[in-house]
């Protein structure tokens, strides 16, 4: 394993803690920190800069799902979020909330590994994305910035929208299917379901389109999937 990769992991169980540093410190050789609650992880994330957050999602001070915003509101960490819920609406929410990836609890180590690997395979590097910015009307994607912004007015997406958005944007027109979509922009290697793609179109339209009933950017191709569909005479990209 690269030891350049650092976890931060945020637990509250102290023996679930102890667990995963050691292992993932000690077998899998990454950079490990660790903190019990929302103010101590807020305060270490700053200082330690992780790559990865492997974050609970029920702390004594916090939601989690609030504090993943808070830090990917700084940096395009990934997160992978750990629960007890086994309601497919429940994870499916923490997925759209900005968590990359969700594994339930108790889970298996080996399984963490894996899913931690894949995870940092693709981990969000602004340089690794062809640095031009695209404009559509009034809707301007920047990939140096990793940002968008709605007239004028910045788009408030987490780091995987974001990338969801900018990947669709880059080929307007192209249909693409879930699985298509998975494995350009989570990766062949994502481990979970594929509705995922549809939650996260969903936010998106929320922050992108005057009326999320009748999209006019992000299109649905019944029974194939989604396309982008660039505004007749307003498209262009800049370097």
């Amino acid at each position: 394993m690269d030891l350049s990769k650092k976890i931060l992991v945020v637990e509250d169980d102290p023996a679930i803690r102890n667990l995963i540093c050691r292992f993932l410190g000690n077998k899998q050789n990454y950079q490990i920190q660790a903190a019990e609650d929302g103010k101590s992880a807020m305060a270490l994330f700053k200082q330690f800069d992780p790559d990865l957050v492997i974050l609970d999602i029920n702390l004594p001070d916090v939601n989690g799902s609030q504090l993943c915003r808070d830090m990917q509101d700084s940096t395009n960490v990934c997160v992978l979020m750990l629960t007890s819920q086994t309601d497919q609406t429940v994870r499916l929410r923490t997925l759209s909330q900005g968590a990359d990836d969700y594994m339930t609890k108790p889970f298996d180590l080996e399984e963490l590994a894996v899913r931690v690997e894949v995870i940092l395979r693709r981990i969000r590097d602004r340089k690794s994305i062809e640095q031009k910015s695209l404009t559509f009307g009034n809707l301007v994607i920047d990939p140096i910035r990793y940002e968008a912004k709605l007239n004028g007015e910045i788009v408030d997406l987490t780091a995987l929208e974001f990338k969801l958005l900018y990947f669709l944007a880059s080929h307007p027109g192209r249909v693409w299917t879930r699985a298509e979509l998975i494995q350009e922009v989570w990766e062949h290697e994502f481990i979970g379901d594929p509705r995922v793609v549809d939650v996260h179109i969903g936010q998106i339209r929320k922050k992108i389109e005057t009326d999320t009933s009748q999209p006019t950017l992000i299109h649905t191709v019944r029974g194939v999937g989604y396309k982008f569909e660039a505004i007749t005479g307003q498209q262009g990209e800049s370097a």
